[in-house]
Formats: C-alpha cells, sequence, structure tokens
C-alpha cells in the first residue's frame, strides 16, 4: 500500500505541472460557476437549464449535478488521457516496470492520484453550495447523497480514462478513446433503450451510469447503484492491470 500511495503522490504532483490539467480545471470551475449562476441556453436544441441561483429556486445543487454527470464525461478522459500514455511516449514505462513495484501497484497508484485531482475540483463546487447555505435553507443530507455520488461516477469515469490511456502512447487518442467509451456508457445506451423491446431495455438502462446516478442526487441511496459504480470501476481497472501486464511480455 505504501507504494501505491508515493506513486500517487507522485501522479497528483505531476498534474501541477502540467498545463493541460489547468485548464481543464479553470474551463470546469468556469462551466460550474455560469452554470450556478447564469443558466445554460441552447436554442437551435432546444436546451434551457435555468440558474441554481436564483430568486424562488430550490435550495438545491440538483440541477448542476445532473448536469456535471454529462459533463464529465469530456472532462475526466482529458484529466486522465496523459497517466499512462505519456509514460509510452516518453519511455519511462522502461523505467518504472524495472521498479519493484508491481502492474497493480501503478494502476493503483495511477488511479488514486487522478481521483485526487477529481476530488479536488470536486471540493471546490463547494464554494457554491456555501452560497446556498447562506441564502437558503438546503437540505444537508440530500447536498451529501449528491456529492456522494458524484463521488462514486467520478471513480468510474477516472478508471474508464485510465484504461483508456493504457492503450496507446498518444494522449489525445487516449482521451477520445475515454470519451467514446462514457459516452456509450450514457448516451449511447440511452438511445439503445429507445430501440430495443421492454425487456431488454430495461436490463440496459440499468447499465446506464446516468441512470444510476439519478437516484443520488435525490437523496436516494440505492444499493444497486453503489454497488453498479464499485463494479464498474473494478472491472476497468482490472482491464487496466492486464493490458499493462500484456506491455511487460511484448
Amino acid at each position: 500500500m505504501r507504494k501505491v500511495l508515493t506513486l500517487a503522490r507522485r501522479e497528483l504532483s505531476a498534474y501541477f505541472f502540467s498545463p493541460m490539467a489547468y485548464v481543464v480545471a479553470f474551463l470546469f470551475l468556469l462551466t460550474v460557476g455560469m452554470l450556478f449562476l447564469w443558466g445554460l441556453k441552447v436554442p437551435f436544441l432546444k436546451i434551457r437549464i435555468e440558474p441554481v441561483f436564483r430568486t424562488g429556486a430550490e435550495s438545491t445543487l440538483r440541477p448542476l449535478f445532473d448536469v456535471l454527470a454529462y459533463g464529465l464525461v469530456i472532462v475526466v478522459p482529458l484529466l486522465t488521457m496523459r497517466l499512462m500514455a505519456e509514460e509510452f511516449r516518453s519511455g519511462t514505462i522502461e523505467t518504472l516496470m524495472t521498479a519493484p513495484v508491481t502492474d497493480t501497484d501503478v494502476i493503483g497508484g495511477k488511479f488514486l492520484g487522478a481521483m485526487a485531482l477529481y476530488l479536488l475540483l470536486l471540493a471546490a463546487t463547494g464554494v457554491f453550495f456555501l452560497l446556498v447555505v447562506i441564502f437558503g435553507q438546503p437540505d444537508w443530507g440530500v447536498a451529501g447523497m449528491g456529492y456522494l455520488g458524484m463521488i462514486l461516477l467520478g471513480a468510474s469515469y477516472v478508471s474508464v480514462g485510465l484504461f483508456a490511456s493504457t492503450l496507446t502512447g498518444h494522449q489525445l487518442v487516449a482521451g477520445l478513446i475515454g470519451i467514446a467509451i462514457l459516452a456509450f456508457f450514457t448516451a449511447g445506451l440511452y438511445l439503445l433503450v429507445l430501440v430495443l423491446p421492454g425487456s431488454y431495455g430495461d436490463a440496459i438502462s440499468r447499465a446506464n451510469m446516468i441512470n444510476n446516478f439519478s437516484y443520488f442526487p435525490k437523496g436516494v441511496l440505492d444499493a444497486r447503484s453503489v454497488v453498479f459504480f464499485i463494479t464498474i470501476t473494478a472491472f476497468f481497472l482490472f482491464l487496466s492491470v492486464k493490458v499493462l501486464e500484456s506491455r511487460r511480455w511484448r
């Protein structure tokens, strides 16, 4: 475990020297702030999201969480695309593989480092919740459940992004693969439900990440959704380890 934590600290510190991490973090927080204060209007797509912080609005961050669940489909793969791809591109993977660490240690450290950055970004949104507390009377239990959902959703997204990064030495390609996989587990499965018969549609709907996340912002702790996110996270971390193992023997 000590080796995993050492690698996680190394990975987290590397983010602070990466311009891309700063750009993505800035755009993420800017978008959250705009949604919170002004909402979103896209006339040609008939999308209209009311601002969270407005007179007469419910004292909750639920609308913000609902939008972020989709926005993170793009944000997280951009943050994770360098995790392994950069090691392959720069050749430092050879040094890492000859160090006294296992492939599981490497993947675990990379995952925890990326999750630490994600949690820092998520913690920054607490400023908006503080404004809701000051000017309203939010339900703390519902808010806590929403943040728990964001943590579980984020963990599954990070594991997918890390897996995508193990597949190639090109960061942009890794980012696109991660976005494609997450888009399938969100919008893709939603479209499949629309064209498949009822029984099949219901089964596929349970595999939709957004559907499983939707319970948490409502203040509902659904055990099946918790197990779903833990399973998805573990599955893609397992695949990441296996891909790294296969590279060791090439």
